[in-house]
């Protein structure tokens, strides 16, 4: 296992970090899993064993029954042994008006329920769940600084935010003198690379190391999807589990028998261990938060921090997942090469090589 300083901090964290959305299996989240007390210590021990050092939750997950588990799970001996991520933003338990968003409010209150659940005094790093744009970004760093402060955090990170909410976060920390988000939690696959527009360049450009959300697309990407056979049963996507949307089946495709193809060249690796590898070698990609409904899958994507593709076969994921220019970039693409930065070249690298 490999680990890397999060963002502009000093914390090293695993390549791989365990997520914890199967946890509990209520309401919704029962369509991603249901990872019961017993489960959850073997996952935790199986990524433990493995070098992880980090667990992902959420206070949304199963109503926080996903963060109580955890809290059950931990004994003093694993809690030594890792970090804690949580995040809020989303109502849990009362739907009052304030009972969501990123408030002052909503954000002290909710990160103190998180403890209780977690049964712990500190979370090492505490995630912005999603973009509130009601609430001025001073009031939600000032929040962040207090808890901070209050030795209930560890550093901060933002989810699923887009490219200008983060630089705005980022200009009110400096003006301010507070708290300054490490990461970004986002979604990206060889099926969604949305994010090399603007958040990848950011997470080289700014510090704020991209960590990956459902890197294997729901399991889209593990192999089992392919062109002319009958949909898995058991799977999230039969379980009519909305995330991540696919645009274009047969793109997708495409991309699976290349993961597929690629596999064979790595004894033993699988279609997902590629498709993760793939992953972090990629610009600003700091780690991945991988979650499993079963233990096999657990096992086999672990595998994936050992695994390096080679120039060619790296070559051949990216070309068969390629997004388009969208505008500025075809512009840059055609009148800007000549003054680049590293950041500008997460996009543009592929075009502008002949």
């Amino acid at each position: 296992m490999e680990y890397r300083l999060l963002g502009r901090s000093g914390l090293k964290v695993s390549t791989l970090i365990l997520g914890t959305m199967t946890f509990g299996g209520k309401g919704e989240f029962a369509k991603t899993g249901n990872t019961d007390l017993n489960g959850a210590r073997r996952q935790i021990d199986m990524a433990l064993d493995a070098g992880v050092n980090m667990l992902d939750t959420a206070d949304i997950y199963s109503d926080g029954v996903s963060e109580e588990i955890i809290g059950e799970a931990l004994d003093a001996a694993r809690r030594n042994r890792v970090m804690l991520a949580t995040k809020a933003r989303f109502p849990t338990g009362d739907k009052g008006p304030n009972e969501r968003g990123l408030s002052r409010h909503h954000l002290i209150r909710a990160c103190e329920a998180s403890l209780k659940r977690l049964k712990t005094d500190h979370v090492e790093l505490y995630w912005c769940h999603e973009w509130d744009g009601q609430t001025p970004v001073d009031e939600i760093l000032a929040a962040l600084d207090h808890l901070q402060n209050s030795g209930k955090i560890g550093y901060v990170g933002v989810s699923n935010f887009s490219g200008w909410h983060i630089m705005k976060m980022l200009a009110t920390a400096e003006k301010n003198n507070t708290i300054r988000p490490v990461a970004q939690q986002i979604h990206y696959t060889l099926q969604a690379r949305e994010a090399e527009y603007e958040l990848l360049p950011i997470a080289v450009d700014q510090g704020v190391d991209a960590v990956i959300w459902s890197p294997l697309a729901g399991g889209l990407l593990s192999g089992k999807y392919r062109r002319g056979k009958p949909e898995p049963e058991g799977t999230r996507k039969a379980a009519q589990w909305s995330e991540p949307p696919v645009r274009d089946v047969e793109a997708l495709y495409d991309i699976v028998e290349v993961l597929v193809e690629v596999a064979t060249h790595y004894e033993g690796a699988s279609p997902a261990q590629v498709a993760l590898a793939w992953l972090l070698s990629r610009p600003g990609v700091h780690s991945l938060v991988v979650g499993a409904r079963t233990e096999a899958q657990l096992t086999d994507n672990l595998k994936s921090a050992s695994l390096v593709l080679s120039e060619d076969d790296l070559a051949k994921l990216e070309a068969v997942s390629r997004p388009p220019l969208i505008y500025p970039y075809w512009h840059q693409a055609s009148t800007a090469s000549d003054r680049l930065s590293q950041a500008d070249l997460v996009l543009l690298k592929p075009f502008l090589e002949k």
